[in-house]
Order: structure tokens, then sequence, then C-alpha cells
């Protein structure tokens, strides 16, 4: 196999769960390849750079292999190799997330976190 369209690949790649997502991600300028942006129909050949962004996680990975068939994510895992780049500002990124979710959630005040707010805005 020397081409295969761009979102089948990044399905049996299992970036995505179905192809008509993979499908999305491409018409919606989520994925890139070679820095210029693609259709779903648009054939990949080994060599090619994806970048490639779900959500807050943005990758770029280059094809190793090509694939049209999914199967075990081992496998798949083999079809491409992510960038050394790309592996630090994901673990950049998770660290900042992790730094910044110490703090807590914000909740509501209890009963008497209230009484003591009224108190305060009360001015006793």
């Amino acid at each position: 196999m020397t081409e295969v369209r761009v979102d089948v690949w990044l399905w049996a790649a299992r970036f995505f769960k179905t192809r008509s997502l993979a499908k999305q991600a491409i018409d919606g300028g989520k994925i890139h390849v070679n820095d210029a942006g693609c259709k779903p129909a648009r054939m990949l050949h080994a060599g090619d750079r994806l970048k490639i962004t779900r959500g807050e996680e943005k990758l770029e990975v280059d094809v190793l292999a090509l694939g049209d068939k999914r199967g075990p994510a081992a496998v798949a895992q083999t079809w491409y190799r992510e960038t050394e780049a790309s592996v630090a500002l994901r673990e950049a990124a998770r660290e900042q997330r992790r730094l910044v979710g110490m703090n807590g959630p914000l909740k509501r005040p209890d009963k008497h976190a209230r009484q003591d707010l009224r108190r305060m805005k009360d001015g006793r």
C-alpha cells in the first residue's frame, strides 16, 4: 500500500473512534498534512507529517506506515511516531493543567462561611 485516505488512516491509527469523527475534524481544520490544510479524501503517504488537534491536546506525528484496517492499538502505534517537540509541549500542558487544578474546584460556601460573608458585608 503506497497511499491511503487521511480520514481512513486517522481512524485506523486510532486517533478517532469513527471515520465520521475523523472527517469532521478534517473539515473543521483540526488536521494539517505537511503544514497545509487538507480534505478527507487527500492521499496520505509514508513520511508525511500530521498536526492533529483534539480538544486541548495537540499532536504532531510522522507517518511511518499506512493501513486502512482498524486493528489492535499496539499495531496502530507502530504506524506513526510523535515528534519530540510535540511530546514536550503535551507534557508542559499536562503539568500546567495539574498546577491550575491544585487550587481545587470552586465550591459554594457552607452555612458558616455564608454567615461570615453576611457579617463582613453588613460591617459587624
